[in-house]
């Protein structure tokens, strides 16, 4: 769920829409995430340039855009054990 307002903006806005005429009209919204704060500008800089169809697309994309700081920890789970080799494994220890 988007913020602020955010949401709405982008709901608002009239489709089809390009990914420039988004960050023109609601770049300089602030996301707050879990782990800090970005701006629809920066998330949607992430992409390349794309026509919106829809709002669902353009919440899509920004969802999709965010970066780490909208998540927990960086690749935690409480699911699956940590495959062998992956760079999130504890180091091993010796006895």
């Amino acid at each position: 769920m988007l913020s602020n307002g955010t949401a709405e903006v982008i709901n608002d806005h009239e489709y089809p829409a390009t990914t420039e005429e988004l960050i023109e009209d609601c770049g300089d919204r602030v996301l707050e995430l879990p782990n800090g704060s970005e701006t629809v500008s920066d998330v949607l800089a992430r992409l390349e340039s794309e026509t919106f169809e829809s709002a669902d697309d353009a919440h899509l994309a920004v969802y999709s855009a965010m970066s780490n700081k909208a998540v927990g920890r960086v690749g935690y789970s409480d699911r699956d054990p940590t495959p062998v080799g992956s760079p999130y494994s504890p180091d091993a220890v010796s006895f």
